[in-house]
């Protein structure tokens, strides 16, 4: 069990407290937590995180690649999950990333919104 991660911060349960999520909702959780926070900027965990915030400066042409590397190394260590393959597009407020995942036999699209 843990507690759930809404744009960065905790939910709200309802009853003044914060939701909690289980199994599969957790490891969801994780991954875009781990996809969206900036590598390094933990000064005690600096391997937390992703380098997806880099994609803005190299050209669209390589962003799918580089989001694939970038999502392997930001969830590498997170017990079975494994990363087959990410896309990128640009929207009017950032960029929005997918990562398709493996995770126990069953096969995860996550997409993570990198605003800027």
């Amino acid at each position: 069990m843990s507690l759930l991660l809404n744009e960065r911060d905790y939910a709200a349960d309802g009853n003044g407290g914060v939701a909690v999520v289980r199994d599969g909702e957790a490891m969801v959780n994780e991954v875009l937590f781990r996809l969206t926070v900036r590598r390094e900027s933990f000064p005690f965990l600096p391997e937390l995180g992703s380098r997806m915030g880099q994609l803005r400066r190299e050209r669209p042409s390589a962003w799918g690649a580089l989001a694939r590397q970038y999502a392997v190394e930001a969830l590498a260590g997170l017990d079975g999950v494994t990363v087959t393959g990410a896309a990128v597009r640009r929207e009017q407020d950032g960029l929005m990333v997918t990562v398709e995942l493996m995770w126990q036999g069953t096969a995860l699209s996550v997409t993570a919104r990198l605003e800027g």
